[in-house]
C-alpha cells in the first residue's frame, strides 16, 4: 500500500514535503519525531497481528460439568 502511495507521489512532491517537515520541526527534533512514528507503527502492526491470531485461533473448549450419578 505504501509503495502504491509513493508511486503516485512524484519526486518533487516528496522533496517539498521533506522540506516543510524540516522547517516545521528542525534538524534536532526530526530524528526524535521519526523514532516516535516508527514505534507507533511497530505497536500498530503488533496489535493487528495479535488481533489476527485471536480471530483465527481455535475456540477454547467449554468446561463440562460431570453429570450427577443416579
Amino acid at each position: 500500500m505504501l509503495n502504491t502511495i509513493l508511486l503516485m507521489i512524484g519526486t518533487t512532491e516528496i522533496i517539498v514535503i521533506a522540506a516543510i517537515v524540516l522547517l516545521l520541526f528542525g534538524g534536532k527534533k526530526l530524528p526524535e519525531l521519526m523514532r516516535g512514528i516508527g514505534k507507533g507503527i511497530k505497536e500498530f502492526k503488533q496489535g493487528v497481528n495479535d488481533l489476527k491470531k485471536d480471530v483465527t485461533a481455535d475456540p477454547e473448549p467449554e468446561d463440562k460439568t460431570p453429570q450427577e450419578e443416579q
